[in-house]
């Protein structure tokens, strides 16, 4: 079981996966309150995160991430997304294993190309894809994959899917009542 301050679900995936909009929306079926570790890292810099890529690195992003993971897992006893790289750093992908081996759920959102385009809107400011953004977020996923098969508990397509039946199929996963 998991202790009173951990998350009751961590979501995880790639941009465009839908974290950020489905986030609330499960809070509010659980009765929860929502977290981001984007936001979270906005605020203890002081600025957007696009402004932390450019003016103080990814190194500082991530370390910035890393922490905000760390404390959310100890802190936060709701549904938490997590940035699409955290997994990547060590110490969050063992805190994040250690959090779901102690009965904590982590979801992974999984997402195509073809729908992530329109939701992250690839001329939006993502630093991580810079350049051509398509060949980025694709080669970020094949990178990302294998860590988000092995941290997941559950499984849950966005593609096509609204936002809201996405949260309540996650419920639906949580409660052992699978599609």
């Amino acid at each position: 079981m998991i202790a009173p301050t951990q998350p009751r679900v961590v979501l995880i995936g790639a941009p465009g996966a839908g974290k950020s909009t489905v986030g609330p929306l499960l809070a509010d079926l659980l009765g929860v309150g929502f977290r981001d570790t984007d936001a979270d890292v906005a605020l203890a810099a002081g600025k957007s995160v696009p402004e932390v890529f450019v003016e103080d690195g990814e190194p500082r992003f991530r370390e910035l991430e890393r922490d905000a993971v760390l404390t959310a897992l100890d802190a936060h006893d709701g549904v938490l997304a997590v940035g699409g790289g955290a997994v990547l750093d060590a110490d969050s992908r063992t805190a994040l294993a250690r959090y779901r081996s102690g009965g904590g759920a982590i979801v992974w959102l999984q997402v195509t190309l073809a729908s992530a385009a329109g939701r992250v809107g690839f001329n939006q400011p993502r630093p991580v894809l810079l350049g051509n953004p398509r060949a980025q977020w694709q080669a970020l996923l094949e990178q990302r994959r294998p860590v988000y098969s092995e941290l997941a508990a559950h499984a849950v397509d966005t593609d096509r899917v609204p936002p809201q039946e996405v949260a309540a199929r996650i419920v639906a996963r949580l409660e052992g009542n699978d599609d």
